[in-house]
């Protein structure tokens, strides 16, 4: 009977695990769901970012009577400012890019506060990371920077990392790219890779069928036998896409030239400068601060819920995307002398 009820014990610790477990599981995803559920714009001065943080350290640093007289100044200086007149504005915006550009969303409506209440006196400053991907989302991308520069509002896009293949299609829009020293422009070019199983599964005596109408309504394909014409199609279709990629930077920066630039290589800040892939060596950091002196600076970021399920797909995508990442950061380490 004692093992019977030792039995039971341990099988009714073992269920209250269980469902513990699966309560804490519940409640993390419904806190979460709840934290990211606001939808709308968030709207940050960095002039007053800045000016928090060189107070923090002043503090710091500054015996009682010089913070008192640093208190002082800030006051006046405080005052000079609301009796001036009002002063121009940049609107800062950020976009970190994915294969599929999943942070358009924002973008868009970034874009679109922005319009609505910019003068031609004020300006956007994008920065901008984007290692490239999807064609048509990456064009969408730049589409709605375009409509910053159809408005005559002058477009600023800082690359501290990268601004590669689509990431470059986002910055050529720009009235002026301002780029680090070691940041990676350029990619002019499209790619298509795709693995081909066929011999494995002829091997294994699968066969693969595929019903289509229309001549190339498929082309190359993963499972089935790939021709020359089927190869030749897909390399037709790619050169259409690198002739309308090269329409589009030309189109924004007409004094490049295609035939050196347009190869599908890539080129650090410096060397990209010289090519007039940019249009100045300097750091968002650095370009944000000069604008603070002159300038009224406001970072915008559009939060969209994202619904439990997407957000765990997103962390899937995410750790694909990581792995693009370390890909090519392997790729341009490799060439760093030693």
């Amino acid at each position: 009977m004692s093992h019977f009820f030792i039995e039971y014990g341990l099988f009714l610790l073992k269920a209250v695990t269980i469902v513990i477990a699966i309560v804490v599981v519940i409640i993390v995803a419904v806190s979460v769901g709840r934290r990211d559920s606001a939808n709308g714009l968030e709207v940050e001065s960095l002039n007053e970012k800045y000016k928090s943080l060189a107070h923090g350290l002043r503090s710091a640093i500054l015996n009682k009577d010089e913070q008192k007289k640093e208190a002082r100044s800030e006051k006046k200086r405080r005052k000079a400012e609301e009796k001036s007149a009002s002063r121009p504005r940049s609107f800062v915006i950020n976009f970190k890019g994915d294969l599929k550009a999943s942070a358009v969303q924002s973008l868009r409506e970034e874009v679109s506060a922005i319009l609505d209440v910019a003068t031609e006196e004020d300006e956007v400053i994008l920065c901008l990371e984007n290692h490239g991907g999807v064609v048509h989302e990456h064009g969408l991308a730049a589409s709605h920077l375009v409509r910053i520069r159809d408005q005559g509002i002058a477009l600023h896009v800082c690359v501290d990392k990268v601004a590669a293949s689509g990431g470059y299609l986002m910055a050529c829009v720009a009235t002026r790219i301002h780029v680090a020293p070691f940041a990676i422009l350029g990619s002019i070019g499209v790619l298509a890779q795709i693995p081909n199983f066929h011999r494995l599964l002829d091997d294994h005596g699968v066969d693969f069928e595929q019903i289509t109408a229309g001549k190339h309504k498929r082309t190359v394909t993963m499972f089935g036998e790939n021709t020359d014409e089927d190869r030749a199609k897909l390399k037709e279709e790619l050169e259409e896409v690198h002739a309308l990629f090269k329409s589009a930077v030309a189109q924004y920066r007409p004094d490049l030239d295609l035939e050196l630039i347009a190869t599908g290589e890539h080129w650090y800040g410096t060397r990209a400068l010289e090519l007039g892939l940019a249009d100045e060596i300097k750091t968002s950091d650095e370009l944000l601060r000069e604008r603070a002196k002159e300038r009224d600076l406001y970072e915008l970021n559009y939060k969209i819920k994202q619904p439990l399920q997407k957000r765990l797909l997103a962390n899937i995508d995410s750790a694909l995307e990581r792995a693009v990442a370390i890909r090519w950061r392997q790729k341009f380490e490799s060439r760093l002398p030693r």
